[in-house]
């Protein structure tokens, strides 16, 4: 018993004094697998979700394939924790400031430096910055995982990775160095670095052929020329993965249908899920309801239609809240959607029971001025499609169906619903593309359809209105109407203006303001960085070029 406690106290001693001499200021993780004492400072790359214990150099790729079904992992084998390192970096820091850094990546292709990013503070715990000596993250997934390590694949792709690899097969090197952030910025010296040849198929040319346009659409099919080659190349960019998970291109130009193209398992039927998109929806009926009288106008409070004082965290700013705000966006809640740690963030909507008693028990932002600041707010949205189901007769799913879906003979389609029965004017309302190009060319109409005014054309006029500015730290410039998004793109030193509905994922229904068209694109692309850029370039690159004269 003796010589086993000798034992222990000399094994005790012994790891503190080599953590003491290391100048470690907090214990990392012991290193326990000889795969990663094997390949310590090394980045190295899975297909799949491995555990360390059960990982095999068999396991690590060499080679990758750049194809839909094949996901890509990276893992780094560490020496010690990344606390340690920026210690090592700035001795005088406290292990909270230190945690205000992260880690560094530099992304290279065929030698080349594409990309660098110091990544953001958040993108690990402080648990896992202060002990971890493996971090396991996913770069490419058909999984779907929320990951950091997929956001930092994204925004490398857009800022060069996507222009760099090209068809055939190129070296991708990553190298990892620690950065700390307080007082100042500072990186330290290269701590993994891995590579691996990353190779970008030939797409078939059977893939990048025009999908003709087969009978029943629905729509007069037009017989304009338009470039050909250019929605060729956007399909070979589509097929080889290049733009992602998209599943449907639509063009009508002239209020006729040019190019119809369904891609990774979408078809003509299928019924897409373009998240935000359906706000939209809520404000054309809002739109027809004023019309009909069931609601004044835009001007109205939130006090006509609830007693505000059974909620919590009554203001009488509250009682004041207009329609109008919550269709633009710039009412006074304390809510933003592009923050995180906002109150009124959508993602704390989600798991409660009753999202308009969320929306109206938030607090006022004292700091917001009415109508003046653009701050993105799903509740409030949802917040008017209640407005809308206690307001219209029969409710919001039946006005809906008979004022502006059969109307439009929109037949196929299926709204969600929140958890107390009432349409989600969130969004997710599925239907299929060329049913969201009848809405969008409903306003290139200017309300008609058909001869029938189903939407007023005042209201297309004030929807088609730039009511506010966009924040440029979060989506460049713009402006914005009634729950409808502007941007103006510059092809060939030309500027062609449109107002649009948009949706997580890469969701569009473009409505050209001076063209006489009208495009849908939707994804699959949800709570990706690449999402909304990659429909940009599709737009700019292949689209408009290919359909304007």
């Amino acid at each position: 018993m003796k010589r086993y406690l000798l034992s222990l106290f000399i094994i005790i001693y012994t790891t503190c004094k080599i953590f003491a001499q290391a100048g470690n200021i907090t214990q990392p993780e012991l290193i326990t697998s000889a795969l990663q004492k094997a390949n310590i400072g090394k980045v190295v790359f899975e297909a799949d979700t491995i555990p360390l214990e059960g990982l095999k150099a068999t396991d690590l790729l060499t080679n990758y394939q750049a194809r839909p079904a094949n996901n890509l992992y990276m893992r780094l084998l560490l020496a010690n924790s990344l606390t340690n390192y920026q210690h090592a970096l700035q001795p005088s820091t406290s292990i909270e400031q230190l945690n205000q850094g992260n880690f560094q990546f530099t992304f290279y292709v065929d030698g080349r430096q594409v990309y660098q990013e110091n990544l953001h503070k958040g993108a690990n715990l402080p648990i896992v910055k202060n002990t971890k000596t493996t971090i396991f993250v996913p770069l490419i997934s058909n999984r779907g995982e929320d990951s950091w390590g997929r956001s930092l694949w994204g925004r490398f792709m857009n800022h060069g990775g996507d222009d760099a690899f090209t068809t055939g097969t190129h070296q991708l090197k990553i190298e990892v160095r620690p950065y700390v952030a307080v007082p100042d910025l500072k990186v330290g010296e290269l701590i993994a670095q891995g590579g691996i040849n990353f190779t970008v198929p030939a797409i078939d040319p059977k893939d990048a052929q025009l999908q003709s346009i087969k009978p029943g659409s629905g729509w007069p099919v037009s017989n304009e020329a338009f470039g050909k080659k250019k929605i060729m190349d956007m399909n070979a960019m589509i097929a080889g993965n290049r733009f992602k998970q998209i599943t449907s291109v639509v063009v009508i130009k002239n209020g006729k249908l040019l190019i119809e193209e369904y891609f990774n398992g979408s078809a003509r039927d299928s019924l897409h899920n373009p998240r935000s998109v359906g706000k939209t929806f809520a404000s054309a009926v809002m739109g027809i309801a004023i019309h009909d009288g069931y609601i004044k106008s835009v001007d109205q409070t939130l006090k006509e239609f609830y007693n505000l004082k059974k909620f919590n965290n009554y203001s009488a700013q509250k009682d004041n809240v207009t329609l109008k705000s919550l269709l633009i966006m710039s009412s006074v809640f304390d809510a933003d959607d592009d923050k995180s740690d906002s109150p009124g963030n959508e993602e704390n909507m989600y798991p409660t029971d009753d999202w308009v008693k969320f929306a109206l028990d938030l607090k006022i932002d004292s700091s917001k001025a009415a109508g003046k600041q653009w701050n993105y707010f799903t509740a409030g949205v949802v917040v008017l499609g209640d407005i809308l189901n206690k307001s219209v007769p029969g409710g919001l799913d039946k006005y809906s169906a008979d004022k502006l879906f059969k109307p439009l003979g929109i037949t196929n389609y299926r709204w969600q619903y929140t958890p107390k029965n009432v349409p989600n004017t969130a969004g997710g309302l599925q239907m299929r593309s060329l049913d969201y190009a009848r809405f969008g060319q409903l306003y290139k109409n200017g309300g008609l359809w058909n001869g029938k005014q189903v939407l007023p054309q005042s209201w297309v006029k004030d929807s088609f209105t730039k009511h506010l500015t966009l924040p440029k730290d979060v989506v460049g410039e713009g402006f914005y109407g009634y729950l409808f998004w502007n941007k103006t793109y510059t092809v060939n030193n030309k500027a062609y203006e449109t107002y649009y509905c948009s949706g997580n994922g890469g969701n569009k229904i473009f409505v050209f303001t001076d063209q006489p068209l009208v495009v849908i694109i939707t994804a699959e692309a949800y709570n990706t960085p690449y999402a909304h850029p990659q429909v940009d370039k599709m737009m700019h690159d292949y689209i408009l070029p290919a359909v304007l004269k």
